[in-house]
């Protein structure tokens, strides 16, 4: 069994009462950070989902101080609208949280089969933890990715859905060869048992890439990745994300997460870090034509755009680049 850590970094708010842990069959993990009317929202989509599997909520509250989404939540589960717990992760950070929340399901939970993932911007489809826990048991998955459907605060954004930084990987539901996020997830219980804490690479804390890190090393390590394109959660996106340089600022970082990910996928072997550099260079060299192929195809410059600040990223990452996004969760 894998212990909360001895040194107070994750504290029990409150629980539901009479929660039966042993007849849980899913954990839905979700991490918050000054957002506690979204979290409210999402929580009501959590509750509203259709399916007859026993789940449980984790809200992992990261803001140690004010706490104002544990307060929100609180009341929720203590008159046992919601079945669950809330937890603090003292400690600041995007990873910090989800491996509070991971380690508590694993701790509290002993015989839940799935762990889903959701942020606390987003609204889970009401058949969202079914469709989830289907797809894994149908692909024989161990990890199980969907789309995050962009939501535009302003109706005349919307035509950014198609950007690279907004729109799903893939669009059919299968097994596939990578996945990138967290933001909606599934992870199998004997994923995390053979993965063992800390499950989330701290280094990416405050940039973000500690979820691609996680599954770019299960993958490695065997583990089957599978997509289910019907599952879907609406990722609300503030106007402020559709901006120049937000989109350029994380376009730039998901080059960097792309190199730090690479880097350590490759570890140990021959010149690792001269061939991710080359890699890096020659993306890089090619990138011009990537984006010329993308303007042809979507007429918007800010696509063709893309694969030039992501080889750009890549390459200032080789010389200590990090663009810490979520230092200033607010502007993020």
């Amino acid at each position: 069994m894998i212990p909360l850590p001895s040194d107070g970094s994750v504290s029990i708010a409150g629980r539901s009462p009479g929660l039966v842990a042993a007849a849980v069959e899913a954990v839905v993990t979700l991490p918050t950070f000054k957002r506690p009317e979204q979290l409210l929202a999402t929580l009501a989509s959590l509750k509203a989902q259709q399916t007859g599997r026993r789940f449980a909520i984790i809200v992992i509250e990261n803001e140690a101080e004010a706490r104002a989404g544990a307060k929100a939540a609180l009341p929720l589960f203590e008159r046992s609208d919601i079945a669950g717990m809330v937890i603090i992760a003292h400690e600041r950070g995007n990873c910090s949280a989800y491996n509070a929340g991971w380690q508590t399901a694993i701790l509290h939970f002993p015989d839940f089969r799935h762990l889903l993932v959701i942020d606390d911007d987003e609204i889970a489809d009401p058949h969202w933890l079914e469709r989830m826990c289907k797809a894994a048991d149908a692909l024989s998955a161990d990890i199980v990715g969907g789309p995050q459907m962009p939501v535009f605060a302003d109706a005349a954004h919307a035509r950014w859905a198609a950007h690279p930084v907004f729109a799903p990987p893939y669009r059919e539901t299968g097994r596939v060869p990578a996945l990138y996020s967290s933001g909606n997830l599934l992870v199998g219980r004997n994923v995390l048992v053979a993965m063992g804490p800390p499950f989330l690479d701290l280094k990416f804390n405050f940039m973000g890439g500690g979820d691609s890190d996680f599954l770019s090393r299960a993958a490695q390590r065997g583990f089957v990745l599978g997509w289910c394109a019907e599952a879907q959660v609406h990722e609300t996106v503030p106007a402020r994300r559709v901006e120049a340089d937000w989109i350029r600022a994380r376009s730039l970082r998901n080059g960097v997460i792309s190199t730090l990910v690479e880097k350590k996928k490759r570890a140990g072997t021959p010149f690792a870090g001269t061939k991710v550099f080359l890699k890096s260079l020659a993306l890089l060299a090619a990138s011009p034509f990537r984006g010329a192929v993308r303007l042809t195809r979507t007429g918007s410059a800010a696509a063709a755009l893309y694969p030039v600040h992501v080889a750009l990223g890549r390459v200032l990452a080789e010389f200590g680049y990090a663009n810490e996004q979520y230092r200033q969760p607010e502007k993020n």
